[in-house]
């Protein structure tokens, strides 16, 4: 049976809707069977760029996913339709600068939005944070508990919740503390008075640290002699502890220590001091009922 290439041709040339003079707006088969198998392609190319997004997500993650990509499918058949329409001639010119104007009046009053959401998929897809990691964001400290497309919540030391707009994420510096692992170094710093004896200074330290709860082995500690101050001899003690989220106490304790192994060692903290030295001048007071020639 042969193909009858003129009976196919003037059916896909058939007008369904014909341009009263060139240019106007007219639908063919054609055209109507380019339109459904461009709808076609484009739902398909959705449905395997939200598969590659999301391939790395849990469950939750994926449906907070899907409102923001249901979004930009609504938008991206918005766009093919509009391409569709002008291909076939329509007149689409007001539609599309009434359509600029819109889209720019609402990019500027859902900027910041667009940008959290943006922030969001890209924190939810590569997980630079994730629940339970301990992050620090514009000198504030907080472990992770909810993260969310706009928003990623965190709870502070203090026991407030920290929300922070997640465009911070991709803009600020955000340190993560467990990022890589569990472990932190730490340090606290402590000054002795001139004269003291520097080795046995270090020795406590390291003793003090390594009974301290909480201070890991391993790393061990270390002491570094870091300067010659102004009033006093500048130490630091460096350590790792398994859980920043609490190392305050930790600090505190080895404080606490710290001052009790110096006093029983003679080993005294000073505070700034400053010597005055007077210089004497002779100074000729006149009285004020004194005259004067």
């Amino acid at each position: 049976m042969k193909l009858d290439w003129q009976s196919i041709k003037d059916f896909l040339t058939y007008q369904i809707i014909e341009a009263k003079e060139k240019g106007d707006f007219h639908l063919d088969t054609w055209m109507v069977i380019l339109a459904i198998v461009a709808l076609l392609a484009t739902k398909v190319l959705l449905r395997v760029l939200k598969k590659f997004l999301t391939r790395k997500m849990d469950h939750s993650d994926k449906l907070k996913f899907d409102s923001i990509f249901r979004f930009f499918n609504y938008l991206v058949y918005i766009i093919v339709i509009l391409v569709i329409l002008n291909s076939s001639g329509a007149d689409i010119t007001a539609l599309l600068t009434a359509s600029a104007a819109l889209f720019v009046g609402i990019g500027f009053a859902l900027q910041d939005f667009f940008k959290d959401i943006i922030a969001g998929i890209t924190i939810i897809v590569d997980k630079s944070v994730l629940v339970n990691d301990i992050i620090e964001v514009d000198d504030k400290v907080g472990r992770v508990f909810e993260i969310k497309l706009r928003s990623t919540r965190a709870i502070t030391r203090d026991d407030k919740v920290l929300i922070i707009p997640n465009h911070l994420f991709l803009s600020d510096i955000v340190f993560n503390y467990t990022q890589n692992h569990a472990k932190t170094r730490e340090k606290v710093g402590v000054g002795v008075a001139y004269g003291s004896d520097t080795r046995l200074v270090e020795k406590i330290l390291l003793e003090v640290a390594n009974n301290q709860k909480g201070v890991l082995k391993s790393p061990e500690p270390m002491v570094l002699f870091q300067n010659f101050g102004d009033s006093s001899l500048d130490f630091e003690l460096f350590f790792y502890v398994r859980d920043a989220f609490t190392d305050p106490k930790i600090k505190s304790s080895l404080r606490f220590e710290i001052d009790k192994a110096f006093r029983e060692n003679n080993i005294s903290i000073p505070f700034p001091q400053r010597d005055l030295h007077l210089v004497s001048s002779n100074i000729t007071w006149k009285k004020d009922d004194e005259k004067t020639d």
